[in-house]
């Protein structure tokens, strides 16, 4: 109101002509505020800005965010582009593919290419053995023949037309004649390959046998297979052994099997790891008869033909071989590319053309001797298949493997029957049948023989103790009469058990390694064979 009434003074002087002045009044002090952190709304003017190496975003960024371009200053170790290959950074060129393939090529014989960013560079390489001098042009002259000089047509005996060789090839044949070997030197060096012996050649292996005996006929016309007249099969009761009374040595490894002659036992055969099948005679001289070579690896398993004419021999070589037990002649070689860990004959005398070979592949393998082709394959094991045992009147056989299971089945029917598998079980790799066919032992690898009922219930009954065969197939086996249960052992001894009783009555030591197979003879009441690691066969009485 103050400067109000001071301005209408000043009109009402002016209107007068005269000047006015106002009084002069001392200058009073103001407190001015200031605000220094004001109230801004900065969602209109804030901006956010994202590094290119940055992995994780946690906040929705705009399109402009995510493309605006880098500012600040460059990183010192990152102002390079960024590695997008295993060798570094690679650009994207397009470029024809003729002209790549051409460059490449050129690269890699020559040692240098066209730059693909610019037209007048050249890339080089870093490992290029030639010397070049910057330019393509020049590269390729240096590369090229020379034209050759193909003389005057009228010379006859100079002109050599389009057989002119190159200079290159000249100076080639200069250096090679300067290298050369004198005529001494040539001389001196087949000499020295003279004196090298060669190589022995390997023979062809040749299935064979070879006759021991003296004369393969005696007096009558008979063969060593007609068994003696005094030798008569009769039931009688059998005794424990108690010393040691022949020895037969003849092979070089250890012996696997051992299996006398059917019914009469006048014959001993033998399967061996050197690849050889023997024939003992164990009455008369106990000497070997006949030697049957026809494996080039260790024999497995053999068994003999109801008359015992034949008998069949399976080796670590893939080869099941049927042999003549009197003329030594290989009948028939059967093979299927697999490993064959048990052959037996079906007892039946109408089909003693067919045989059942346990194989390493979990089958086994029924074949025709007739036709010498497979007719029959039971698969259902999960291991390698290790015995074939015949039971119930030879309509079924029990087969045992290293799946630790026991199966059975209906002959030419290759459906199982009967499966016995528990979790407490070992794998059994020997069987055995009671004389009476009522019962079959087999061979356990926990240090037992278990006992199995052989009627449909296949029920276990018992176990005998007392011996070690882990890790070994020891061969499991009875006593003519039934009355006596016998087992080899890891240590070499020789172990008899009572079947009724079940008690331990007798020890033996009958080898220095492992006693793998034991037998007792069909017709003697106290005799008994047994085969072992350390290459022999010892006869016991």
């Amino acid at each position: 109101m103050e400067l109000l009434g001071v301005y209408q003074e000043e009109e009402d002087n002016n209107k007068e002509g005269e000047s006015y002045f106002p009084p002069e009044e001392p200058l009073k002090k103001r407190n001015i505020k200031v605000n220094s952190a004001p109230k801004v709304n900065l969602r209109d003017i804030s901006q956010t800005f994202e590094s290119p190496t940055t992995v994780s975003v946690y906040h929705n960024p705009s399109f402009e965010e995510m493309w605006s371009p880098v500012v600040g200053p460059s990183h010192p170790l990152y102002s390079k582009p960024i590695a997008n290959a295993v060798t570094g950074f690679a650009s994207t060129h397009h470029m024809n593919s003729a002209s790549f393939t051409q460059q490449l090529n050129d690269y890699n014989n020559k040692g240098f290419a066209q730059h693909p960013s610019h037209n007048n560079a050249i890339i080089r390489s870093r490992h290029n053995q030639k010397e070049s001098t910057g330019n393509e042009e020049e590269e390729k002259e240096k590369t090229k023949y020379k034209k050759r000089v193909f003389g005057d047509a009228g010379d006859v005996e100079g002109f050599k037309g389009p057989w002119t060789p190159w200079d290159e090839e000249l100076e080639m044949n200069r250096k090679l004649n300067e290298n050369a070997l004198t005529a001494e030197q040539v001389e001196e060096i087949q000499s020295q390959i003279k004196k090298v012996k060669a190589a022995p050649v390997r023979e062809t292996f040749k299935i064979r046998s070879i006759f021991h005996g003296e004369q393969f006929r005696d007096y009558l016309g008979r063969t060593f297979v007609e068994p003696p007249t005094d030798l008569k099969p009769v039931e009688h009761d059998c005794y424990l052994p108690k010393k040691l009374v022949h020895t037969w040595s003849g092979h070089s490894k250890g012996v696997n099997a051992i299996r006398f002659f059917p019914k009469y036992g006048h014959l001993l055969l033998s399967a061996c790891n050197d690849g050889q099948v023997k024939i003992w005679d164990v009455y008369n001289k106990q000497k070997c008869i006949r030697t049957y070579i026809g494996h080039q690896k260790g024999v497995r398993d053999i068994c003999f033909s109801n008359d015992g004419r034949r008998f069949l021999s399976t080796g670590y070589d893939n080869n099941i071989n049927l042999w003549d037990t009197e003329t030594g002649e290989c009948i028939g070689s059967y093979s299927n590319g697999k490993t064959s860990l048990c052959v037996k004959f079906n007892p039946d005398e109408d089909k003693q053309n067919q045989f059942l070979a346990g194989s390493s592949d979990k089958k086994i393998y029924q074949w025709d001797i007739n036709t010498g082709k497979t007719v029959q394959e039971y698969d259902e094991h999960l291991g390698a298949v290790n015995t074939i045992t015949f039971v119930d009147e030879n309509r079924r056989f029990i087969t045992t493997s290293d799946d630790k299971s026991i199966r059975v089945w209906e002959w030419g029917i290759p459906v199982v029957i009967k499966t016995i598998s528990e979790p407490h079980m070992h794998s059994i790799p020997s069987i055995a049948v009671s004389p009476d066919r009522n019962w079959f032992v087999g061979q356990s690898l926990d240090n037992q023989l278990i006992v199995y009922s052989t009627n449909d219930k296949f029920r276990m009954k018992r176990a005998f103790k007392g011996h070690i065969t882990a890790g070994f197939a020891c061969q499991v086996n009875f006593s003519p009469d039934g009355h006596w249960l016998m087992s080899g052992d890891s240590d070499g001894g020789l172990w008899f058990w009572d079947w009724n009783t079940g008690r331990i009555m007798k020890k033996i030591h009958a080898h220095n390694g492992v006693c793998i197979g034991a037998e007792w003879h069909p017709i003697e009441t106290s005799k008994v064979a047994t085969c072992g690691w350390d290459g022999n066969i010892h006869y016991w009485d």
